[in-house]
């Protein structure tokens, strides 16, 4: 799913040494496909790096840059703290460096970064995440259609980020770390 060569902008791996310490600090990004009876469709997620919780995410029929656009537009809403600084860690596949994409980064504040061309070593934990859907939540399997994959896209989510405990969290569920992480920055910031 990822085409690295265009003569588009890449960035580079700004978390390669980073200490990921609080919520909204590192969003991992990354495109799997799932199969259906009609063909492929492709799974935009993006991971908060800290609480391992999926917050956006857009199934769409082609690997153009608007399915990855509208999963970094739903996790810009999502968010409830401010985004500046923050930063945006993916392959460098053309959605990631398309001026669209890089436009909807910058008009936030978010900073790219990228993994080095070939290295998926560099975005583990977005790949890790395209393995746990596909291996534990079942998107590894052929659908009837769009729509029973998208289906099962929004419950393989939820499950995980509200349901699956995690080892690095101190077997909390995603979604229950990232609120508390949010909730300890606000009382700081009081």
């Amino acid at each position: 799913t990822t085409d690295s060569r265009h003569t588009l902008l890449h960035y580079p791996n700004r978390i390669k040494y980073l200490e990921i310490t609080h919520v909204n600090q590192v969003w991992v990004a990354d495109i799997t496909y799932l199969e259906t009876e009609q063909g492929f469709c492709y799974l935009s997620l993006i991971t908060d790096a800290c609480s391992r919780r999926i917050v956006g995410y857009d199934l769409s029929l082609s690997l153009s840059v608007e399915g990855a656009l509208r999963s970094l537009k739903m996790t810009i809403e999502q968010a409830v703290s401010p985004l500046a600084g923050l930063i945006h860690h993916s392959d460098h596949g053309v959605q990631y460096t398309s001026h669209a994409y890089r436009d909807c980064l910058a008009n936030n504040g978010i900073y790219s970064s990228m993994g080095a061309v070939g290295n998926c070593y560099e975005n583990a934990l977005a790949e890790r995440m395209n393995g746990i859907l596909k291996l534990e939540y079942g998107l590894d399997g052929c659908f009837v259609d769009l729509d029973q994959a998208r289906q099962a896209v929004r419950e393989a989510v939820w499950l995980y980020s509200f349901e699956r405990p995690h080892l690095a969290l101190a077997y909390q569920v995603p979604a229950q770390f990232h609120a508390a992480q949010l909730l300890a920055d606000q009382h700081l910031a009081i």
